[in-house]
């Protein structure tokens, strides 16, 4: 196993066959794979939208399995850990064609604030759950309209890859409604369950901010209400679950220590050790041998 790849950041700033269009609202990312099979786990620093042009990708987070085809679509909420599989298409050079929109909340807000579209009123509960959509001829278009920004060697102006972000919002709301309500929730999220949240999210690389966003809560909120559900602070508590689960994974898994580090969200391999010792009483790599 790898090490989970962080969304949009190690996609840009890492040696990637893939192409990348930034702007300060969002990232773009071109993935074209020659291959039968891709698989790993990366972790969404923003909110992911993804369109397959070619072949699937199976979408795996939480109890959560989403399969991804020719001409479909997925959004995902930031803040979360998934698990990919993408395989080419084999009547197509087995080809795995993709664009991934990265966007931050200020892309949203923007859009919202500048759209005609008429607003539903998003319900107190009720959030609407990520799904997989199919992409009519106008947003089918526009995904190919993006390719020569790809590959032209004239410069791609900020402004015009605004248009396109906005074009595409405008594409996404009127193609499908549940995805209009999806953005919708995405700005505004809908408070949910802390139990819930945190019983979800505590083994991945996610911070206290990001779980008050999962929420629905200001971080003063989330802090306030997890103390009262579980009279301890919520760092103390993901950091003792964490370490817990490391040791089951050190007893039923093959993974190396610095895998299993990684995919509990602990940021480095020596500090992860230090703690797991003070905690078990062993370091995990004679915890391994012992056991």
């Amino acid at each position: 196993m790898k090490k989970i790849i962080k969304v949009p950041t190690s996609l840009i700033d890492g040696p990637a066959l893939q192409s990348s269009l930034q702007l300060d609202g969002c990232t773009v990312i071109e993935q074209c794979i020659h291959s039968m099979e891709a698989k790993g786990t990366m972790y969404l620093e923003e909110h992911l939208l993804l369109f397959v042009l070619e072949g699937t990708n199976k979408l795996t987070y939480g109890k959560q399995t989403y399969q991804v085809q020719k001409n479909e679509m997925i959004l995902l909420k930031k803040a979360t850990s998934v698990h990919y599989e993408k395989t080419g298409n084999p009547d197509n050079d087995n080809i795995y064609d993709s664009l991934m929109f990265s966007l931050k909340d200020d892309m949203i807000k923007s859009f919202l604030a500048t759209t005609e579209l008429e607003m539903p009123k998003l319900k107190a509960e009720g959030e609407i759950k990520a799904a997989v959509y199919p992409m009519n001829e106008c947003m089918v278009a526009f995904a190919y309209s993006l390719k020569p920004y790809f590959y032209e060697d004239s410069e791609v102006h900020p402004g015009q890859l605004r248009l396109k972000m906005m074009e595409m919002l405008y594409d996404v709301a009127i193609c499908s409604r549940n995805m209009f309500y999806q953005i919708l929730q995405l700005h505004q999220p809908v408070r949910t369950d802390v139990r819930q949240v945190v019983e979800q999210n505590y083994a991945s690389p996610v911070s206290l901010e990001e779980l008050a966003y999962l929420s629905g809560r200001s971080l003063s909120s989330f802090k306030r209400d997890f103390q009262q559900i579980y009279n301890v602070s919520p760092a103390t508590w993901i950091r003792e679950k964490r370490l817990k689960k490391a040791r089951e994974m050190l007893e039923s898994t093959p993974m190396s220590v610095s895998d299993i580090c990684y995919s509990l969200g602990f940021e480095n391999v020596s500090h992860f050790s230090r703690i797991f010792k003070e905690y078990h009483g062993q370091a995990p790599t004679s915890f391994r041998e012992v056991n």
